[in-house]
């Protein structure tokens, strides 16, 4: 068995090999695109949410609190995760951009994006409103397997020509749905600063002011990282690297 990616919907994607199940930015029970719950998980390893956006912080305690998974990230998130029975050093393990959690395997590195965030939890109506310290990425270093970026919402950062020359990823995973990130022109750029040779587009279509001009994005990738092949699939579709 690979390594088995699968578009959930939006931007949560669940990475699995036949040892363990990690999850990116898990929106699931209020997720329009999504079809899996979280009464139908039964097996995490990690949970890596990106920043406090609803639609990328989604169901990860839930999801901790059901499998008994690992959340991973950043240490405002985590004090966060601590109102909602989550401790540090037994379910949280937070770290900042440049550190490492080494999970059975494989492991599972933090890195920048180009992102605003707080947190969207319970104040964000009537306040005061959480501090979330921006957002992060992730690369997922998998010992005799893939190294996959996942961008959550960044936009196009040159820090991607670091994440290139430090963890060669064989898959990105960004977000192009133009408005609260890249869209087609940005995301080939990015591309081409990470030198993948796969790229799988997230983060569109699940609402109406999100459109992906997918011909606009083939063209920026081929003339750009004209190796790199788009993975196009629909939430709940995977693939197998």
């Amino acid at each position: 068995m690979g390594t088995t990616i699968t578009w959930l919907g939006h931007a949560s994607v669940r990475i699995e090999d036949k040892d363990h199940v990690i999850f990116f930015d898990p929106w699931l029970d209020d997720n329009p695109a999504c079809s899996l719950r979280i009464a139908d998980v039964d097996k995490a390893t990690a949970v890596c949410p990106t920043h406090g956006h609803i639609d990328h912080l989604g169901d990860s305690f839930a999801l901790v609190k059901k499998t008994g998974a690992k959340l991973i990230c950043t240490p405002e998130l985590g004090f966060y995760a601590d109102l909602h029975g989550l401790k540090e050093g037994q379910e949280v393990y937070s770290l900042n951009t440049g550190g490492t959690w080494r999970g059975p395997g494989f492991d599972i590195i933090m890195v920048p994006a180009a992102h605003t965030s707080e947190i969207m939890g319970e104040g964000w109506v009537a306040g005061p409103i959480q501090p979330g310290s921006g957002a992060v990425g992730f690369v997922l270093d998998i010992a005799g397997g893939p190294s996959i970026y996942f961008g959550g919402d960044t936009g196009v950062s040159t820090e991607m020509s670091l994440v290139r020359e430090l963890y060669q990823p064989d898959l990105a995973i960004l977000g192009v749905g133009g408005k609260y990130n890249m869209g087609p022109r940005e995301a080939g750029y990015a591309t081409h600063l990470l030198g993948v040779r796969h790229l799988l587009p997230t983060h569109y279509d699940t609402f109406p002011d999100q459109i992906l001009d997918k011909a606009w994005l083939e063209r920026e990738v081929a003339s750009r990282a004209g190796r790199t092949k788009i993975i196009f699939i629909k939430p709940g579709e995977h693939f197998t690297l």
